[in-house]
């Protein structure tokens, strides 16, 4: 009799269950020896043994989401990228201080559980979780009737790594001359869309009409997912030969792209980057036309191509961008960091409380 009151409500829990059958698969894909306790416990138990080796092991956090991404995957009814746009913004904030993800665990807060949809996303994550080296040990699925729309939902994340106090990454190991490596990204990734969604809705786009200029249907280029860096880069920092190469890196989210490396960059430090060191993707080109607005104005909203940066000792950064490319990402020079006394007018200061650097894009991009 409850279930039936608490359907009557708007909630279904059997299509709750439906849809944690459908995603367990996934879900324990990701699992090995560490994870204990099975699928589906109240919490997630990870086996944090191997944290012994460690001389003193720190632990690195991060959450997230996907902000108004998401209304796009629900417009055109496509939710499998969702879970790896949802991993991208929160694993790969971690890899910045140089940390291994151990384990993370998502939310999924719907207007009605549909097991398919929910399964779909669940599944992104898991993969993106796989291929980041990251258990997925738990979520929770939430319907709220009457707060979001039956076809609405919106997806949250948290994750936990491990790096040695020794080997953190950041501002404090930037010195005078390093060289800043620029690494593609894939699109949009998943900062920005409240703009591109008011873009879209001003000019009445057909997100399932195709583009030429995109070579895809409007969605699909808009829902390319997010580049995962964090197995790659992993690999990269385990790499003998470059140990100690690598000295920060900044992963280019909300803010842009000189405040995100402005962030990691010390005070009293600058930095220039060079335009005419890439091409922005069409997507970019597309948007901004749309928007009757140049590059350089959406500099502070999108990454126009750039989804990570790394930080590196100058003698070693053709080896960091060998390797970066032998882990199959676009790797480039964009410039170069200096200690030292200038005007900074025109530069980008500061960034999310953080008193770090100076940037400022010069130039022209490439076409």
């Amino acid at each position: 009799m409850s279930d039936e009151l608490y359907s009557a409500s708007g909630v279904d829990t059997r299509a709750g269950d439906r849809a944690v059958e459908l995603m367990k698969q996934a879900v324990q894909a990701t699992h090995g020896p560490e994870v204990l306790g099975g699928f589906g416990g109240f919490a997630g138990l990870f086996d944090a043994s191997r944290l012994t080796k460690f001389q003193r092991p720190l632990l690195a956090t991060s959450t997230d989401g996907v902000g108004t991404k998401v209304a796009l995957a629900q417009a055109i009814d496509k939710h499998d990228t969702i879970g790896q746009d949802l991993v991208g913004m929160v694993v790969d904030d971690i890899i910045v201080v140089g940390a291994e993800p151990l384990f993370m665990t998502d939310y999924i807060a719907c207007g009605k559980v549909v097991p398919e949809r929910i399964a779909n996303i669940v599944e992104g994550i898991a993969r993106a979780c796989a291929a980041t080296g990251t258990a997925l040990t738990g979520g929770e699925t939430a319907e709220h009737p009457g707060l979001l729309g039956d076809d609405e939902y919106d997806v949250a994340g948290a994750a936990t790594g491990v790096v040695e106090a020794d080997r953190v990454l950041g501002a404090e190991r930037v010195t005078d001359g390093d060289v800043i490596i620029a690494i593609g990204a894939s699109g949009l990734h998943a900062n920005g869309y409240s703009l591109v969604r008011r873009l879209i809705a001003d000019h009445g786009v057909d997100l399932r009409a195709h583009s030429d200029e995109l070579g895809t249907t409007w969605g699909e280029a808009l829902l390319e997912p997010t580049r995962l860096y964090t197995g790659e880069l992993v690999r990269v920092l385990r790499r003998p030969e470059l140990d100690g190469a690598i000295h920060a890196f900044s992963h280019v989210t909300g803010g842009g792209i000189a405040a995100n490396l402005a962030r990691v960059l010390p005070r009293g430090s600058w930095a220039q980057l060079e335009r005419s060191r890439w091409s922005p993707l069409p997507v970019f080109r597309v948007l901004t036309e749309l928007a009757g607005a140049s590059l350089e104005s959406v500099e502070g909203t999108w990454n126009l191509g750039i989804g990570m940066f790394a930080i590196v000792d100058a003698a070693r950064a053709d080896a960091v961008i060998d390797a970066v490319r032998e882990e199959g990402h676009e790797a480039w020079i964009a410039g170069e960091v200096t200690i030292g006394e200038r005007d900074l007018a025109g530069f980008e200061q500061g960034a999310k409380g953080v008193d770090g650097g100076a940037v400022q894009l010069v130039g022209s991009y490439a076409n």
